[in-house]
């Protein structure tokens, strides 16, 4: 008897992007955390987009703090997919 292994499942990977659209989206993000701004941001696997202000980015875990009305949201850098000034 033989047995045969699973078939292993690819996951959908995060879109790639250049160093030039990275070093835009961190300048967005650093003005808007500067000036206290609000931003609209597209996060990859989450339907929904967040929006709020940046209240800290953390270099250490590479995680971006956003304040929205009730709670603060951690959002991974590298799963920004876009961000929009309002």
């Amino acid at each position: 008897m033989k047995l045969t292994k699973p078939k292993k499942v690819k996951k959908p990977s995060r879109p790639s992007r250049d160093e030039f659209e990275l070093e835009e989206l961190a300048n967005t993000l650093t003005e808007a955390l500067e000036d206290k701004a609000e931003l609209r941001l597209t996060v990859w696997k989450r339907e929904d987009p967040v929006r709020g202000k940046v209240v800290k980015m953390d270099g250490n875990t590479k995680l971006i703090h956003i304040e929205n009305f009730t709670e603060t949201i951690k959002v991974p850098f590298m799963d920004i997919l876009f961000a929009q000034r309002f």
